[in-house]
């Protein structure tokens, strides 16, 4: 391999490093959905906050359609972070009150 594919081949390594998959669970009005996410290393709650909203706007969550779900639908959204039991990371976002309600 030239010292050029090497460089490439241990960049591409390390940016796969830090690129995680997870399920991010959304509860919204009641209903709730999981949906596999690639996330590039530690994700701030407000990005997570942001991802979703931009995954319900385009249907990218199975059930939850909301074309016109505003910018700050889940600006007051508690961002919870679990490890499954095989070790695969799962970020629930979910209102702040039980049962999803708005």
């Amino acid at each position: 391999m030239s010292p050029t594919g090497r460089t490439l081949a241990l960049r591409r390594a390390r940016e796969e490093a830090h690129t995680t998959m997870a399920t991010l669970n959304i509860t919204y009005d009641g209903m709730s959905a999981d949906v596999p996410v690639e996330l590039d290393g530690p994700v701030p709650d407000t990005d997570i906050r942001r991802i979703a909203t931009e995954l319900v706007r385009s249907g990218g969550v199975p059930g939850l359609h909301l074309s016109q779900l505003r910018d700050d639908a889940f600006a007051h959204f508690v961002v919870d972070r679990f490890r499954g039991a095989r070790g695969e990371e799962r970020i629930y976002l979910r209102p702040k009150v039980p049962f999803g309600a708005r």
